[in-house]
């Protein structure tokens, strides 16, 4: 665990809120994984026995439908923390994890973070504090689905990466567009029409590129209310 590793999992919504000596003893006994893309780092169903934060690259979390069909339930970064609840519980995992680039994932043994809550009580509000974020993260994803058009997702998700406040901007997409797809509850042709859309607000997608021309534009796009387009017909 290096002094850097040490500050991105300290800083982390999980630990943010933690008296800063317990977060140092807890992390005397964490692991760092190094995980390959497309390798697993835990499966549906099985035993929940740690907690993860994102040190670098894309994990995504998934389930598996009776079908087969695979739906992702979200996607997170570096600084993003996952498997609480259900590690807290001793419950089994109900979605799995695969890294969706190079990753590198900080390993918390459950029973080492709840000897912590029992030590010092302020743990435990670090815990709901990431279990709200899971939560605000999942209304705002059944708020998009029901609200917005598809194309106003893709715009809204170019957004969240686009390094620029204003102006134009260049976003280098941080995964497949397959991937996309499933983050954003939409089919691969349904994201590329939502592309083709996006023309018309100076979005141009090159590879894993996409050109902006006008932030402020494409913001006011994604925050329009899809009704108003029948009043225009």
């Amino acid at each position: 665990m290096t002094p850097e590793l040490r500050t991105i999992a300290a800083g982390s919504i999980l630990l943010s809120g933690a008296p800063a000596e317990s977060v140092d003893l807890l992390l005397t006994s964490a692991r760092v994984r190094e995980v390959d893309r497309g390798e697993t780092i835990f499966l549906q169903g099985e035993r929940a026995g740690a907690i993860y934060i994102v040190a670098e690259g894309w994990v995504k979390l998934f389930r598996i439908a009776p079908n087969g069909t695979e739906a992702v339930v979200g996607v997170f970064t570096k600084g993003r923390s996952f498997g609480e609840a259900v590690a807290f519980r001793n419950d089994v995992y109900p979605v799995s994890a695969e890294a969706v680039t190079t990753t590198k994932v900080i390993r918390i043994d459950a029973e080492a973070y709840l000897r912590q809550i029992r030590d010092n009580p302020e743990f435990a509000v670090s815990v709901l504090s990431a279990t709200f974020v899971h939560l605000q993260s999942l209304v705002g994803q059944v708020e998009a689905l029901k609200a917005q058009s598809g194309a106003q997702r893709v715009a809204e998700f170019l957004l969240e990466l686009a390094p620029c406040p204003n102006g134009a901007c260049e976003v280098v997409l941080p995964y497949d567009k397959v991937l996309i797809a499933g983050r954003l509850g939409m089919k691969p042709e349904s994201l590329s029409r939502a592309f083709v859309k996006l023309r018309e607000f100076g979005v141009t997608i090159r590879q894993n590129h996409a050109s902006i021309a006008d932030i402020e534009e494409l913001r006011e796009f994604a925050i329009e209310d899809p009704a108003q387009s029948w009043s225009k017909m």
